[in-house]
């Protein structure tokens, strides 16, 4: 059964998050705080709205203008709990984010520079003055494991910590494909030239409103040339030397933990909600 369900809860109390830029209040029992209470404390609130619900209470955002400094509390980034925290709780606070992101971003209106109005029952923002609407971000994109005989490829950022490395991945643009993507950012960020394109599944990535659609395909020709400024190193791996590997929650672990147990012959894992 799951505990996180996301909709608009019109039910007075229930719990909140206190959220800003990908971070939120914590205190020694967690993350949720007693809505009624939070509302009584002084707060820079930018925006209130309803989330859903977690263990069938209702919970709302408070999307914060700054971050406040509360006696007993702390502030934590959504990254934080990437590893430690129970799926659904994950959900929740990706979720938030991703809302919380959209309300800093639509405050005024990017045709008159008027304010935006959250609008009741639904997930819009919209301008009273020039009727411009503005629905929740979804930004697609690609990420690919590709591989060469029983090699892999994985590349490193600068930005991932120390000995990590993982799949590709790359947003699509304008007036192409998914599967054009996988080509051009495989070619743009190696130098590779793949084949045998095989979707394999999705996932909502809160970082900070990515739809991550997922591919395996095999190399074709090329040499590994990384790109500058994007790829600090790229290399194949054969499946008993793997580096240090991303998270077991994320899209690109599953990508690879699906390609080693088809290898092994065992059963598929599951795809992380």
């Amino acid at each position: 059964m799951q505990r996180w369900v996301s909709g608009h809860p019109q039910e007075s109390g229930g719990w909140a998050l206190a959220h800003y830029r990908q971070s939120f209040l914590a205190d020694a029992n967690g993350l949720l705080f007693p809505r009624e209470w939070l509302r009584r404390q002084e707060l820079p609130l930018l925006a209130e709205q309803p989330l859903g619900w977690f263990e069938g209470q209702p919970v709302h955002l408070f999307e914060l203008d700054r971050p406040v400094e509360m006696p007993g509390c702390s502030w934590q980034g959504l990254r934080q709990f990437l590893m430690g925290a129970e799926q659904d709780t994950f959900r929740m606070l990706g979720y938030a984010t991703q809302i919380g992101t959209w309300l800093r971003q639509h405050r005024f209106c990017g045709s008159c520079g008027g304010r935006m109005q959250a609008t009741a029952g639904e997930r819009m923002m919209h301008c009273p003055n020039c009727d411009l609407q503005h629905y929740p971000r979804l930004s697609p994109s690609m990420i690919v494991l590709i591989t060469r005989g029983d090699e892999i490829l994985l590349a490193r950022s600068e930005r991932f910590p120390p000995g990590m490395y993982s799949t590709l991945a790359g947003f699509v643009e304008p007036g192409e494909s998914v599967e054009q993507c996988v080509h051009r950012e495989v070619q743009e960020e190696v130098g590779l030239q793949v084949r045998d394109l095989q979707y394999v599944g999705s996932q909502g990535w809160p970082f900070p409103h990515s739809l991550m659609l997922g591919f395996h395909a095999r190399y074709e020709s090329g040499d590994i040339v990384p790109e500058p400024g994007e790829i600090e190193d790229a290399r194949w791996f054969s499946p008993d030397q793997l580096p240090m590997l991303p998270p077991p929650r994320s899209i690109s672990r599953y990508l690879i933990d699906l390609y080693l147990a088809r290898r092994s012959g065992l059963p598929d894992p599951v795809l992380p909600d």
